[in-house]
């Protein structure tokens, strides 16, 4: 697993084709709040049901608020044979307050 700060993971997303998938395990009223477009909403809870929806082969981005729980969900998936998992550090929180200011606050 690797932690990619906002930054980072900004211009990692423009270099990167095909682009990641963006994985947010946060809970569906945070979502709703505020997210990263083409983001794909599954809540941590809800992971290991979720396994065989997930591409073991296709880069995944672990995004929650702070990135607690984020990296919590990459390790998961790590010790599940994915191979390629970004946890954003400092999670949506810190992806607002460094890249996209117009992004709420929670």
């Amino acid at each position: 697993m690797r932690d990619l700060t906002p930054t980072a993971l900004k211009d990692h997303l423009v270099q990167t084709n095909p682009l990641p998938m963006l994985l947010d395990v946060r809970e569906p009223w945070e979502y709703q709040h505020v997210h990263l477009p083409n983001s794909q909403l599954i809540p941590m809870m809800q992971i290991p049901a979720a396994l065989s929806q997930l591409d073991q082969e296709q880069e995944i981005v672990v995004i929650c608020h702070h990135g607690v729980r984020s990296r919590q969900v990459a390790y998961f998936l790590e010790s599940n044979g994915f191979r390629n998992v970004i946890n954003l550090y400092g999670g949506i929180d810190a992806w607002a307050r460094e890249v996209d200011s117009s992004l709420p606050i929670y």
